[in-house]
């Protein structure tokens, strides 16, 4: 909200002829600050967990653009958020790790918005306190690693996939005891990083943050092992009236967007991948 010079308006309505005291202009410049308050743009975005550290660099960028706006980011589970809106949540837009979400909110009648690919995720083999990169899925299977950590395959679709990718490599059932499960793939990230877990299948994305990068390695796991993560976001019905949710939608397909999530290992539609298979501690 721009400051508001009371000495301006006063000699602004002194102008136009229209005497004030000190306490007019001063109920005056409060209901103006009201006014402005009330008319400032502001929207809710629920967003995968593995969009954590792009979102933020997207949405400072966009609001430098936007000054006076508001972007609100709820990070969680893409499955969660699905059946919130269902319910009603406030949320202006929805950013899925899982493309199929918003696609049954759209069929349901709750988007404002054709649905709208984004990115393809990817998953890698990540530890804080071993060489992941030289590693592969069949080191989990390894009785010296006793705690392996991966997001709820239940709601989570990075959780999925690692099951997907396990099961595929035929590890499922050896390593199953071994799973302590995150509600979300941030959480799963944080028991790697706390030493909560000696290992974890997490997101490409929040390994290339650098605050992690420097913490540990990684190994890219191969995507023929699992179904892809195609991503797609929608302005949900809620979001319909309102042009700055809009307005962030189209910002998602410009140059400075596609750069942000190609920094952080995301695959743009129609793009080959780019990533290295691995990440050096």
């Amino acid at each position: 909200m721009m400051p508001v010079d009371r000495c301006h308006f006063h000699n602004l309505l002194t102008k136009t002829g229209i005497p004030m005291t000190r306490t007019q202009l001063w109920l005056f410049t409060c209901a103006l600050l009201l006014s402005l308050a009330a008319s400032a743009e502001k929207i809710t975005v629920a967003a995968a967990s593995d969009l954590k550290f792009a979102m933020d660099d997207i949405v400072a960028t966009f609001k430098k653009g936007h000054p006076g706006t508001e972007v609100d980011v709820v990070y969680g589970s893409s499955g969660n958020f699905n059946t919130q809106i269902q319910q009603g949540a406030p949320y202006d837009l929805f950013f899925s790790a899982d493309i199929g979400f918003p696609r049954e909110l759209a069929k349901n009648g709750l988007a404002a918005s054709e649905v709208k690919p984004y990115a393809v995720g990817r998953i890698v083999l990540w530890s804080a306190t071993l060489d992941a990169s030289k590693m592969t899925l069949q080191n989990l299977a390894d009785p010296k690693i006793t705690k392996i950590a991966i997001a709820n395959p239940k709601h989570a679709p990075y959780g999925k996939r690692a099951e997907e990718a396990l099961r595929a490599s035929g590890l499922w059932e050896k390593v199953e005891p071994k799973l302590v499960f995150g509600e979300t793939i941030v959480q799963a990230t944080q028991f790697v990083q706390t030493g909560n877990a000696q290992a974890g299948i997490i997101a490409l994305s929040l390994v290339t943050n650098p605050e992690l990068a420097k913490k540990g390695g990684y190994w890219l796991i191969p995507d023929t092992l699992h179904e892809p993560l195609e991503q797609g976001f929608i302005v949900t019905k809620h979001g319909e009236g309102s042009s700055l949710a809009k307005s962030f939608a189209d910002y998602m397909n410009t140059v400075p967007v596609r750069a942000v999530m190609t920094k952080y290992g995301f695959v743009l539609p129609g793009e080959a991948a780019t990533a290295p298979a691995t990440g050096k501690r």
